[in-house]
């Protein structure tokens, strides 16, 4: 038999994974390993690409109420404190529920930024995706709007960007005149744009005497939706103690009817009448809070009546996302 000839292998070029570009799925990896990209880079592109990220918002100063602006607030806005400061020419940064056309983001003419929160975003990281808006917001020519796309899988996220000892304080607004800086003057068709948005916006108020619960309005009755920072289990068990003792509910005609799961935290919700607005359910909201403070530090294993209790809450959850 022929002997083999000796094969050379030619040294293949060293790229780190930040240089390594995106080719097609079905091409040759760059980094030279003569497999197919999909194969290769690609693999790990795109699961951080698509890995859920269950608490986005964890770590950021007031979480609960990013949630819920998130996921149950129609019309609201909060300004935004950033870790190095504002660059030159942008005067504000201000987080919005919505943007007009769905926009991600709007340098606006004089310079500042708004940042939409109730976008679709192409990863399973709500924070990188935002960040990575934001980012591209502050260096976008003023009058234009910031398209979505794909974040970069080692972008930065939120916590990266923002004040992290700063304060978080949502204004709720009635409608998204927030949108125009001159509602009063605006074209027809944005004032049509505006009369629309504002018809189909539920009226919704921020309870001032505990954190992120949100008061709503809808045609048959009123709730009460009250984003909460406890682990889901231990809060779970908690409400359960408080509905066997019959002390889960806000007051006559009130009901605890089940809660939501929105972003790693627990949303509880709780029917009210039509004729209890949100002025007259926030000294009951800081009385429940007061009990439900003393069932979380209960440790004892639940009774009977309350596994029932916690089984009927368990069984009523939704999970938004």
């Amino acid at each position: 038999m022929a002997k083999k000839r000796p094969q050379t292998k030619a040294k293949r070029p060293q790229i780190t994974d930040g240089e390594i570009p995106v080719v097609g799925a079905r091409e040759p990896c760059p980094c030279g390993s003569g497999r197919r990209y999909k194969a290769c880079h690609g693999r790990a592109a795109a699961q951080a690409a698509t890995e859920l990220v269950h608490r986005p918002f964890e770590g950021l100063p007031g979480e609960c109420d990013w949630v819920a602006l998130r996921e149950l607030v129609p019309a609201a806005t909060a300004e935004l404190t950033l870790k190095d400061g504002l660059p030159e020419g942008v005067p504000s940064v201000t987080l919005a529920t919505v943007l007009p056309m769905a926009w991600p983001a709007l340098r606006r003419d004089d310079g500042s930024v708004l940042l939409g929160l109730q976008n679709d975003t192409a990863s399973g990281d709500i924070s990188r995706d935002l960040a990575d808006t934001l980012q591209r917001a502050l260096t976008t020519e003023p009058g234009t709007p910031v398209q979505g796309r794909r974040a970069p899988a080692d972008g930065p996220r939120l916590q990266d960007l923002i004040d992290l000892d700063s304060a978080f304080e949502p204004v709720v607004h009635s409608g998204f005149e927030f949108w125009v800086p001159d509602a009063e003057n605006a074209t027809p068709e944005v004032a049509a744009s505006l009369e629309r948005a504002n018809a189909a916006a539920i009226p919704t108020v921020r309870l001032t005497g505990v954190d992120a619960a949100y008061w709503c309005e809808t045609p048959d009755k009123n709730h009460l939706r009250w984003v909460m920072p406890h682990p889901e289990e231990q809060l779970l068990d908690a409400l359960a103690r408080l509905h066997a003792a019959g002390t889960s509910s806000l007051g006559e005609g009130t009901r605890l009817v089940g809660s939501f799961r929105a972003h790693g935290l627990t949303v509880p919700v709780w029917d009210l009448p039509g004729s209890v607005g949100a002025e007259e359910i926030e000294k009951p909201a800081a009385e429940f809070a007061e009990r439900l403070a003393a069932a979380l530090a209960t440790d004892a294993p639940l009774t009977p009546d309350e596994r029932r209790a916690r089984g009927g809450l368990t069984n009523r959850q939704v999970t938004l996302s």
